[in-house]
């Protein structure tokens, strides 16, 4: 095992450096975002700076949103950059915002409905037998069901 280890990471380093457990830093490689440089003999894995870059690079991604397949394919132009385009990136990116825009709109008809919700009900202290936002849930309220929520002030 003489491939300089003292200038590489075990895991746990790893995981300290970059903040991310073991148990993702596994994740990540068994979804081959992230591979270990070397192992010991012992099965122990070892990380060079390289590999740390990479680390921060998913990390980051995944922070922003990318799922695992973007990342891959963000991974897969970042070894290759010049067998790639910024429109490939471009891409990737403008798909992954269409996607949180329309997370964004479900959000946000989601907390009118909540909010219609919440009017329609007095919130006393008796008891929620005739609940308004029981019976509205009890009715299949869907997001879509709003005016049907001021119906049941």
């Amino acid at each position: 095992m003489d491939f300089g280890v003292e200038n590489m990471l075990k895991i746990s380093e790893l995981s300290q450096q970059t903040g991310l457990s073991a148990h993702t830093l596994r994740y990540y490689e068994k979804h081959g975002l992230i591979n270990a440089s070397n192992r010991s003999e012992a099965g122990y894995r070892f990380y060079t700076d390289s590999d740390v870059r990479r680390v921060q690079f998913v990390k980051t991604a995944r922070n922003t949103g990318f799922s695992l397949a973007d990342i891959g394919q963000l991974l897969s132009i970042r070894v290759d950059k010049l067998s790639h385009s910024c429109q490939d990136v471009t891409d990737i990116t403008q798909k992954k915002l269409l996607e949180v825009n329309a997370k964004l709109a479900e959000l946000q008809s989601m907390q009118q409905t909540l909010e219609l919700l919440l009017e329609s009900c007095c919130g006393g202290p008796e008891n929620a037998t005739h609940c308004s936002i029981m019976e509205a849930l009890d009715a299949g309220l869907s997001r879509e069901d709003k005016n049907e929520a001021r119906l049941i002030k």
